[in-house]
């Protein structure tokens, strides 16, 4: 086990799954008015969840986030090729899907940290 690439990678799963549990008005905050594409979130929330997995695995996370981890993950899955399309910022206004992304978010994190409220990511400077 690698204790600082771990500690590493646990902030930074908490910090995305922390802005998907955010208010849309963070989030669009977040974003910016910078263009991020749907798909590039769904991608790379779909990574996260990937690498929690391996994180409980190794020992970094309780296996119990595993069942809340696991219905985020089927969600961002559910999202179609159709509601991929466009910019966030687009999709957090108008696709339900991210009411219940939200939702599922909030509950990761409740389990893991007993608050939803969390720091978000730096914003990627493009």
């Amino acid at each position: 086990m690698n204790d600082l690439g771990d500690a590493h990678l646990r902030t930074w799963t908490l910090r995305f799954i922390a802005l998907l549990a955010a208010d849309t008005r963070d989030q669009l905050a977040w974003l910016g008015g910078r263009e991020l594409e749907t798909k590039d979130v769904v991608d790379e929330a779909e990574l996260v969840c990937r690498v929690f997995e391996g994180l409980v695995e190794r020992g970094v996370f309780e296996p119990e986030y595993l069942r809340e981890l696991r219905a985020l993950g089927r969600r961002l899955g559910d999202i179609d090729v159709a509601c991929r399309a466009g910019p966030w910022a687009h999709a957090l206004a108008t696709d339900q899907a991210w009411d219940d992304i939200r939702r599922l978010a909030r509950d990761v994190l409740l389990t893991a940290l007993g608050d939803w409220r969390q720091p978000l990511p730096r914003p990627v400077r493009l």
